[in-house]
């Protein structure tokens, strides 16, 4: 996993729950940060936006840690960056899996 990557997170949920970024470390766990449902999907909304991926509902209600936040938008990007060298340039790749219901 990138540092780069991991910052870009670390960023996101400290802005999100507003709250110091030195404050919110890889292996912070949700429930010490103070981050609730609410936040949880603010927090969603930010990385989908900082990284353009979808995250799907069902991934986010396992994930109780930075560390699985991470791991699992590293995993969704590397999934958009194959499927955006499949199609090529002008392909139709959105990132977004084929049938997937836009979040709201």
């Amino acid at each position: 996993m990138s540092d780069d990557l991991i910052q870009r997170v670390l960023k996101a949920i400290a802005t999100s729950k507003r709250i110091p970024l030195e404050t919110v470390k890889i292996d912070s766990q949700f429930q010490e940060l103070g981050i609730d449902s609410m936040d949880a999907v603010e927090i969603l909304f930010a990385l989908e936006n900082e990284f353009d991926i979808n995250i799907p509902d069902d991934e986010v209600r396992s994930v109780r840690d930075v560390r699985g936040m991470c791991e699992g938008v590293e995993k969704l990007v590397a999934a958009k960056a194959a499927g955006a060298a499949a199609s090529g340039p002008g392909g139709a790749a959105s990132g977004a899996p084929s049938g997937a219901q836009p979040t709201q």
